[in-house]
């Protein structure tokens, strides 16, 4: 269900009036962000954030277990299936003037370039493929947003869309499903359905596929969203940014496409999502999609591996934690190799055996302190990295912790004292 309104029971209600423009959002959600925060007036409507800013929400939303997250994903992006086409969607509940300056959006640092939308997940298609992703949108007047392209599928559409003289048709869905937010975030082949992925793991989650419909514009949406905006990407350009990135830092101002809204569809008494730019939220709806990757390709070379992580302290992007059983000296070091193919953008992996807790970061840092030492530390320079990490400059150094136990050694000096348990 969208938003999991179960879980917005025992959100924190914020009753004062919040000023969309006055960051007073921003301090309740940094406040304490593993709450999530239900604001009642937020320029006139509902809003809320830090929805899913913790491990242990997205997998209640998904119907999973925290430790289950990423082979839940993985089966889904084996094994996708269809949707279920409904008529009578619960976005299509309210329609709505189409003055964006009117919904509950806010500003939420002060160099931003105004108000934007950071939770959308854009679903559009052209030639026969449709794709789903997140683009920040910068509020530019009533109908009028600027969105931020990078160069990946929405922007390969948009240009086949502008080389054939045609407009991008778009649909921005706010307070999708969680699988729907998860899916979107994934790296997928160009021209696969993210919603497929969605609805596999909606299935395996729930009993049933992922429910969608139509919007007017022809475009096929998750039916059970908060807000549905539909518009065009069109050929004009303006100025997008700043706004603060997942490294809470402002990224620079681009030239970018602007969009034209059309309509603008709601539930009844909906909720629009906030997504803090820089918060656990964003890690973690950036980050989590990119686990199952990284399990696929290092299990690739080392078959045997128990769980991988994306650490909240390295904004889940840059630092990693996998957990193996070897099979042969060598395979801790594989692992990091591995690991960094299939994660291009991270700069540090520690790699410990599967008794670890990568749940736990005093573990992880626990295991590093006493059964490595610095010999075992792969450095690897003039490396490719992440355009989010504010201290490369073109390339980046890699960084790989083997913290793996020697194969077949005696384990009683490594493990830690405990107690039994009182029968």
């Amino acid at each position: 269900m969208a938003l999991d309104r179960e879980s917005l029971c025992s959100a924190e209600v914020v009753r004062d009036r919040i000023d969309p423009d006055g960051y007073d959002a921003t301090r309740y959600l940094l406040s304490d962000q593993g709450k999530t925060f239900l604001f009642e007036d937020l320029n006139g409507g509902r809003a809320a954030g830090n929805v899913y800013s913790t491990r242990e929400k997205i997998a209640a939303a998904m119907g999973v277990e925290k430790e289950d997250i990423v082979a839940h994903i993985l089966g889904a992006l084996e094994s996708p299936c269809g949707t279920e086409e409904v008529e009578k969607p619960a976005f299509k509940e309210a329609p709505l003037p189409s003055d964006l300056t009117a919904l509950p959006i806010a500003k939420y640092f002060p160099e931003d370039a105004g108000r934007y939308i950071s939770a959308g997940v854009v679903v559009s298609e052209y030639g026969g493929k449709r794709n789903a992703s997140y683009h920040r949108m910068l509020v530019r007047g009533k109908d009028s947003l600027g969105i931020r392209l990078v160069p990946r599928h929405t922007f390969t559409l948009y240009n086949e869309a502008k080389r054939d003289g045609e407009d991008l048709r778009i649909a921005i869905c706010i307070g999708a499903p969680a699988e729907v937010m998860v899916a979107a975030a994934l790296s997928v082949d160009f021209g696969m359905d993210e919603l497929t992925v969605a609805s596999a793991m909606h299935r395996k989650g729930h009993g049933s596929p992922l429910k969608v419909a139509k919007c007017a514009n022809g475009l096929v949406v998750p039916a059970d969203c908060e807000y549905v905006i539909e518009g065009r990407i069109t050929a004009e350009t303006a100025p997008e940014g700043p706004f603060v990135d997942i490294a809470g830092t402002y990224d620079e101002v681009r030239e970018q496409p602007v969009v034209k809204v059309e309509r603008i569809w709601s539930k009844k008494d909906p909720v629009f999502q906030l997504l803090l730019p820089g918060g656990f939220e964003h890690y973690l709806l950036m980050g989590v999609p990119r686990e199952p990757i990284i399990y696929r390709t290092v299990r690739q070379a080392v078959p045997r591996v128990r769980n991988v992580r994306l650490t909240e302290g390295g904004c889940c992007w840059l630092n990693g934690v996998v957990s193996i059983s070897k099979n042969k000296e060598g395979d801790g070091v594989n692992a990091v190799m591995a690991a960094f193919t299939g994660h291009t953008s991270m700069k540090n992996v520690i790699v410990v055996d599967d008794d670890i807790d990568i749940f736990d970061d005093r573990e992880v840092e626990w295991a590093v302190a006493t059964r490595m030492q610095a010999d075992r530390i792969i450095r690897i320079p003039c490396a490719a990295g992440s355009s989010l990490d504010p201290s490369a400059c073109g390339t980046t150094w890699k960084v790989g912790y083997d913290a793996t136990l020697p194969l077949g050694a005696d384990r009683s000096p490594f493990v830690r004292a405990t107690v039994p348990r009182r029968n």
